[in-house]
């Protein structure tokens, strides 16, 4: 069997799609990515190998401007490009993950009724999900309050398979993430990050934090705090009289490829709201205080760290209400309470889907299948 993979502009995109690709590959099946021209997904996707190929997109303005006209010139050749592969790939599956390239793609595929299936990450539906919702055939969800957001006029139906998460996440154990990290065994552990490029508010308030804990010798934090920011943290710890060198239970690192380490000896995490970092979360079981980016497109991490707090996994605090005193005090809350640590770590656990990725493949097959009789 034969599928076209589609989804980019940003990781929470491309790297469910991979994951699908890789499942579905190892069952067997013929895998041809369909990425953006000059888009992130191309640099992920031809390092791993698999076969790509390019389609002209860009995205589309909410507000009328001169760059509309641009866009929908760019996406209607991107559609009959797409439509072109696709009638000499032959697919049996096109599978969307979202960004702005999956429109076209997924568009001209069930428009040649080329069974399709797309996955939303998030409880609230991006702008390319919500249209195509209503001509495919299944919508793959991570959370299920999603449904509620989505068009009540849809074709395909609902199906919540999760997101998925990496093996090593899953299977590193929390003596080898101690070992890694060189951090110690009897304290408990903050893991404090705000995505792959960090967030300054949270970096900010951990300043306070680390003021609070230093001498402490039950608690140990490690901070990633994004590469752009990096020395910029050290800085102000330097300029605040923090001693790193002395306080070697606080770890700041700009960026840690390994987050399966991290994953694997936190007891609470300190995180924004994206869709990844909330199912590897989920998946681990840790319980979290999220604090969303108050900036995503239609506000959909507030809405994903709410899901998790009206199901007691997490707690939640707004951006515009973050300092180091109020996180302080939630820290200490949360750490000063172990019976609610672990019933937000078994409602964390019972969100989670480890096997988000078998569930997005076998609805693949499940499809073809169908489609066959």
């Amino acid at each position: 069997m034969k599928a076209i993979i589609t989804g980019g502009g940003t990781g929470g995109h491309i790297y469910p799609a991979l994951a699908v690709a890789r499942a579905l590959e190892e069952k067997g099946w013929d895998i041809l990515y369909l990425g953006s021209k000059g888009g992130l997904e191309g640099k992920i996707i031809k390092e791993e190998g698999l076969p790509y190929k390019e389609v002209e997109v860009a995205p589309l303005p909410r507000k009328i401007s001169p760059k509309l006209i641009s866009s929908v010139v760019k996406t209607t050749i991107g559609y009959f490009q797409a439509r072109k592969i696709i009638k000499a790939f032959q697919p049996d599956l096109v599978l969307g993950t979202g960004g702005f390239v999956a429109g076209p793609v997924v568009l001209a595929a069930t428009d040649l009724k080329v069974p399709s299936i797309i996955h939303e990450q998030n409880v609230y539906p991006g702008f390319t999900n919500k249209l195509l919702a209503r001509r495919v055939d299944f919508i793959a969800l991570n959370f299920a309050a999603a449904q509620d957001y989505f068009p009540e006029k849809i074709k395909g139906s609902f199906s919540v398979t999760g997101n998925p998460v990496r093996k090593a996440i899953l299977e590193t154990g929390r003596e080898r993430g101690l070992e890694e990290l060189g951090l110690e065994a009897g304290r408990k552990t903050i893991l404090v990050f705000g995505g792959s490029q960090g967030a300054m508010s949270i970096n900010r308030a951990m300043i306070e934090v680390y003021k609070h804990f230093t001498g402490n010798n039950k608690v140990q934090i490690i901070q990633i705090t994004g590469p752009k920011n990096h020395q910029q943290v050290l800085q102000d710890i330097e300029e605040a009289g923090i001693n790193l060198a002395e306080n070697r239970h606080f770890r700041l690192l700009p960026y840690l490829k390994e987050m399966e380490y991290a994953y694997a000896v936190a007891d609470l995490v300190v995180y924004r709201a994206g869709a990844t970092g909330l199912a590897e979360i989920t998946a681990k079981g840790i319980p979290a205080i999220l604090i969303p980016y108050p900036h995503a497109a239609e506000n959909h991490q507030e809405y994903n760290a709410r899901d998790l707090e009206k199901q007691g996994a997490a707690v939640v605090i707004l951006d515009r209400n973050l300092n180091g005193q109020v996180l302080i005090e939630k820290i200490e809350e949360l750490l000063a309470d172990d019976d609610r640590l672990r019933e937000m770590a078994r409602k964390s656990r019972s969100m989670g889907k480890p096997d988000a990725t078998d569930r997005l493949a076998s609805l693949a097959e499940k499809l073809v299948k169908e489609k066959r009789q």
